[in-house]
């Protein structure tokens, strides 16, 4: 038979080899894998590992990327949360003084922030063991053990909480409650003289006593094997979280319209065009809405459309005893 040079036949016909290589069907990557297997889990059994995010963390954001060395504030704002983070600084003893840490950031600090909170829930205390639980939580999340390139991310961005001043804020039409904390309030740091040394998690970090007080009461639960399909993306996270605090509390009945504006200035940093958010954010949602399939919600060109629903965690009485040492 004549053929091209193409490996195409002259009369348009493809190779049986051409033609098995494109039905069939491709290996999915590690992370739509993650996804399906988390979807299909959530589906068969209520979750038997509960992690919880603060309110106001679930309404605004951390940045999704590096915003810069030079970027030492961060504020965000949704409806009526507010969140603003400095950058702190930390002891270098191999210097002899202070150095600056950046802003936290990405999904790494997210799942950092659902963990701490997550154990000085179950725990009843500010004081949390850090070097076992979340080398756990990370092997929980990645399904394997973590490399050492992996580990010293996560190390970055504990280091970078630890050292930031945050400020949360809620308001009502006759006043507004803040608080002013760090988050973490003593911590050890270990700085190695060799990059290609093992890096070790602080034995323990201790949550503010403001904080792990507004925490107590206002904790969202979110399903662990969600939080772990999605530890790849910021915006799913941020996603995730919104929805889980968000529509169990529209009113049933009363669907709630956010237009794609306030949408963009929600998830959209940097995404300069609406509608390049728009197409990112639509295929988040589409990966969300696999790990909270209770969420009842629909998406046109105009915006999105919130339907009260049930949340991803059945509702649990939050019990934080108030023993421990905070400051």
């Amino acid at each position: 038979m004549s053929r091209s040079d193409d490996g195409q036949d002259l009369f348009g016909f493809k190779s049986v080899g051409e033609l098995v290589a494109r039905v069939a069907p491709k290996r999915p990557s590690r992370v739509t894998q993650r996804l399906i297997d988390a979807s299909a889990e959530i589906a068969l059994s209520p979750s038997e590992q509960i992690t919880y995010q603060h309110t106001v963390l679930c309404q605004t954001g951390l940045p999704y990327r590096s915003p810069g060395d030079d970027v030492r504030l961060w504020e965000r704002s949704n409806g009526r949360a507010y969140l603003r983070i400095e950058a702190g600084g930390a002891i270098n003893p191999d210097k002899g003084g202070f150095v600056d840490l950046p802003l936290p950031f990405g999904p790494k600090a997210r799942l950092i922030l659902i963990h701490l909170n997550s154990e000085a829930i179950k725990t009843g205390s500010p004081e949390i063991e850090v070097e076992d639980s979340m080398t756990a939580f990370v092997k929980r999340l990645l399904r394997n053990d973590p490399n050492g390139r992996e580990i010293r991310t996560f190390k970055d961005q504990l280091s970078a909480l630890s050292v930031a001043t945050i400020r949360l804020a809620v308001t009502d039409s006759q006043r507004a409650v803040q608080v002013n904390t760090q988050v973490v309030t003593a911590f050890d740091l270990w700085f190695p003289k060799n990059a290609n040394q093992r890096i070790l998690w602080p034995s323990t970090v201790r949550l503010s006593r403001d904080y792990f007080d507004s925490l107590a009461r206002h904790a969202v639960p979110l399903d662990e094997r969600a939080v772990a399909a999605l530890a790849h993306s910021a915006m799913g996270l941020d996603v995730y979280t919104w929805l889980a605090q968000r529509l169990h509390r529209v009113p049933d009945g009363k669907p709630q319209f956010i237009p794609w504006p306030s949408l963009h200035e929600q998830f959209g940093q940097g995404y300069a065009e609406l509608r390049f958010f728009r197409r990112a954010f639509l295929k988040v949602l589409k990966a969300v809405h696999t790990q909270y399939p209770a969420a009842r919600f629909e998406a046109d060109r105009k915006g999105m459309l919130l339907r009260n629903s049930a949340p991803p965690v059945a509702q649990r009485l939050v019990l934080v005893s108030k023993t421990g040492s905070g400051s």
